[in-house]
């Protein structure tokens, strides 16, 4: 049976009265396609559900598909966030992905009590442009059972976002790179040349490494 990430930054919170949402991201790092960002909260007292855990670990489509589902029926409150290329573009990685967030938290609050006493948990480090009060986690996705959900919900969106591109732009390989630097990806980059939905500043980048140390 998988490993199923803890609940107890839960209990710490749920005994302060508070409900905590967790906030995880996917699609820093791609040279395609937006980031993505999840949040979960679960009712005070929920027992978890099995299974869910970092969702690098979740090695199957299939089952984090199964995972995603389960979250979004058991869930009190959930959110899904993007920041588009465009947005990427405009503003940088970093600020991108706290917008992206941000459009999570907000979609999950909704689902929440308006009166309800929340703490806001992301993982990694904390993120100054989120414009909320909330605490950082390192390894949150494998520490924290709200992190673990968010992130399962971001890596299952993103995913059928890229595979649907993938189908509808062929030749990168998106549809198993999801959009990263896979060799594949960069080999198409260099004969096709970038999409619309390929972040020019940083394949710029890497084209420009490959040139100089190619």
């Amino acid at each position: 049976m998988p490993i199923t990430a803890p609940l107890d930054h839960e209990h710490l919170a749920w005994a302060t009265d508070h409900l905590l949402i967790g906030v995880d991201e996917v699609g820093r790092g791609p040279l395609a396609g937006p980031v993505v960002a999840g949040a979960c909260c679960f009712a005070v007292g929920h027992a978890g559900i099995s299974g869910v855990r970092d969702s690098k670990a979740v090695k199957k489509a299939a089952e984090r598909e199964s995972l995603a589902l389960s979250i979004r029926r058991e869930a009190q409150g959930w959110g899904l966030g993007a920041a588009s290329v465009a947005e990427i573009e405009r503003l940088n990685i970093r600020v991108a992905t706290a917008l992206a967030m941000r459009r999570a938290l907000a979609q999950c609050r909704r689902m929440l009590d308006a009166n309800a006493h929340v703490l806001v948990l992301v993982d990694g480090m904390p993120v100054p442009e989120l414009g909320t009060p909330h605490r950082a986690l390192v390894k949150g996705d494998a520490n924290c059972h709200a992190i673990a959900a968010a992130a399962l919900l971001a890596k299952v969106a993103r995913d059928r976002l890229m595979r649907s591109l993938g189908a509808r732009r062929p030749g990168y390989g998106w549809e198993s790179n999801m959009g990263y630097g896979s060799a594949g990806h960069m080999s198409a980059l260099r004969t096709q040349g970038m999409t619309p939905h390929h972040r020019k500043l940083f394949c710029r980048g890497i084209l420009e490494q490959g040139e100089m140390f190619g």
